[in-house]
């Protein structure tokens, strides 16, 4: 007669313990914080450079300024947030899946926020009358409308080097590198020596906005949320439909 069936092993009963998931503070909040401080210190540096004096060196100064700002705002707050500080990147990174669309409008605020609060330091510490003299360091490179067309041109080609730089720099898996903060401010540096003639090279709509309502300068100001934000729709489909990898991409996986 055979024997009790024998029961299994205690060990093999016992769940495996899963890792904690992040408290609600991790998941929600120190992201959007971590985004408005980054933008604010950003646009805040970018503004600046773009108010001083910079004895000829015409847009070598606001270049490196804006590109070394952001690549270190992006390589000590990434591991918080991602490291967007521009909402055309959140929604680049939103397309890719890597960003819940829940946090995409709370990113998209708290941007815009430290958009005015950057522009508001530096409103605060210039002097008056250079403030003035740059529009706060608002894009005012658009003075007529058969300018539009080129510079809205320029944007959106700019703004899609720096969100290809993004999403296959940072996001997708099979080509992230640890040196993408470095890129993405060298991307910066590059769009804006080539493109800053002819449309200011903004590429973000939250350095466009902040500094606009602070020195209340609102010419042409839609081409710098229509570039950017066509441009993150333009990469979000050629790396979900081509470039991304297996995990990435929506079709042929």
């Amino acid at each position: 007669m055979a024997g009790p069936c024998p029961l299994p092993d205690a060990l093999e009963l016992e769940v495996k313990p899963q890792p904690p998931r992040p408290r609600w503070y991790e998941r929600h909040v120190q992201p959007c914080v971590a985004e408005l401080l980054g933008t604010a210190l950003f646009i805040f540096v970018g503004c600046l450079s773009a108010l001083e004096d910079s004895g000829g060196a015409g847009r070598l100064q606001p270049a490196l300024a804006h590109g070394l700002a952001l690549g270190v705002t992006v390589s000590v707050l990434g591991d918080i947030s991602g490291g967007h500080f521009n909402p055309a990147v959140s929604l680049g990174v939103w397309l890719l899946g890597g960003l819940r669309m829940t946090m995409l409008i709370p990113y998209w605020l708290c941007q815009l926020c430290g958009g005015m609060i950057g522009a508001g330091l530096v409103k605060a510490v210039a002097p008056s009358e250079r403030f003035g003299n740059a529009s706060g360091g608002a894009f005012g490179g658009i003075t007529a409308d058969e300018q539009v067309p080129g510079a809205l041109v320029a944007e959106i080609v700019l703004s899609s080097f720096l969100l290809l730089v993004v999403c296959m720099g940072a996001v997708n898996g099979s080509t992230r590198s640890p040196l993408a903060p470095l890129c993405i401010g060298l991307t910066v540096t590059a769009d804006i020596l080539a493109g800053g003639g002819v449309s200011g090279a903004c590429m973000n709509p939250a350095r466009a906005f902040g500094p606009a309502l602070v020195a209340n300068y609102w010419d042409y100001h839609w081409v710098y949320w229509v570039g950017p934000m066509v441009a993150a729709l333009l990469v979000g489909a050629l790396v979900r439909l081509l470039l991304g990898d297996r995990a990435t991409r929506l079709l042929l996986k």
